[in-house]
């Protein structure tokens, strides 16, 4: 899919969901190695479920080709299954191409440590946007959102919304079932916390800075490999505002767990007063990520 037809797409978004080529291509894993027993049945049978429920059915009104879809990837890890019940942490990654490039960039890498839901054998896993079905699905549905919404965000100024706003009518059914990894305020980096960090006006221009670094900025380095990086030394100022009014935000360890590697990469060839200039730009927000913040300082000579 061309980037200008992308665009169009988004900007003719709606909430309808004709039966159309689906839109995610999501690798899921469940990863079982910490429960003992020889049985892994119900975990691969877990693993078949979610894998149908992602990438079978149809989120958008958008039109996608099979080689256009989103690449994204859920990697499950049980701690404890008992009575059918799991207890799980879940790495979660969204990835897209950049413009005329065979480099693909990451647009989230987080996870959460919050997961906990009960899962019969051979229990059909049911959708439904409206209603509560359980908290498998409303896990599944906020993540299958969310890796909408920073996609089509990297497309367009906010085109995401439509997901966000799905997003938010999954964490207010949810925070009203009781479930764990819901509640506002019950940790700074739950899926109510993630959500509000993109959404929430002190931390909001995190999504912004994601369509300028992205949109503007890789997409342009192929041509122009200055302007496109000179967007992304601008777009990057966003953090410290950010920073300024939520020091705690979890936007700002999402972004330093999916950008920080690829900053480095970025400036490896950037003259020294720009390297310089970022490095000042993060090292109060990312204290502890020193060592790499001094590779984006001084590369290291190939």
């Amino acid at each position: 899919m061309t980037h200008f037809i992308r665009i169009l797409l988004i900007l003719a978004l709606s909430l309808a969901l004709p039966a159309a080529a689906q839109e995610l291509n999501c690798t899921v894993e469940v990863n079982s190695s910490k429960i003992e027993g020889t049985d892994k049945s119900p975990f691969d049978e877990l693993q078949e479920a979610m894998t149908e429920y992602f990438n079978t059915r149809k989120w958008t009104n958008a039109q996608f080709a099979p080689n256009e879809k989103i690449e994204c990837r859920f990697f499950m890890t049980v701690s404890k299954y008992e009575d059918e019940k799991f207890t799980a942490d879940v790495q979660v990654q969204v990835s897209r191409p950049v413009y005329n490039s065979t480099y693909t960039t990451t647009l989230l890498n987080f996870k959460d440590t919050k997961v906990e839901f009960t899962h019969r054998r051979g229990e059909q896993l049911v959708y439904n946007e409206s209603t509560w079905e359980d908290n498998l699905t409303a896990i599944l549905n906020y993540y299958a959102n969310l890796f909408l919404a920073l996609d089509f965000d990297s497309f367009s100024p906010l085109g995401g919304q439509p997901y966000f706003d799905r997003m938010a009518s999954i964490v207010q059914m949810a925070q009203s079932s009781g479930e764990t990894g819901w509640r506002a305020f019950e940790d700074t980096k739950n899926r109510s916390a993630v959500l509000g960090s993109y959404t929430d006006a002190s931390t909001s221009g995190i999504r912004e800075l994601m369509y300028n670094y992205h949109r503007k900025g890789l997409d342009e380095m192929v041509t122009s490999p200055d302007k496109g990086r000179a967007v992304i030394t601008e777009s990057l100022k966003t953090l410290q505002k950010i920073y300024q009014n939520q020091p705690m935000s979890v936007a700002l360890s999402i972004f330093k767990d999916t950008k920080l590697d690829e900053l480095v990469n970025i400036y490896s060839g950037a003259p020294d007063s720009e390297r310089e200039d970022v490095y000042n730009l993060l090292k109060d927000i990312y204290p502890t990520e020193t060592e790499r913040l001094e590779q984006i300082r001084h590369p290291v000579k190939k």
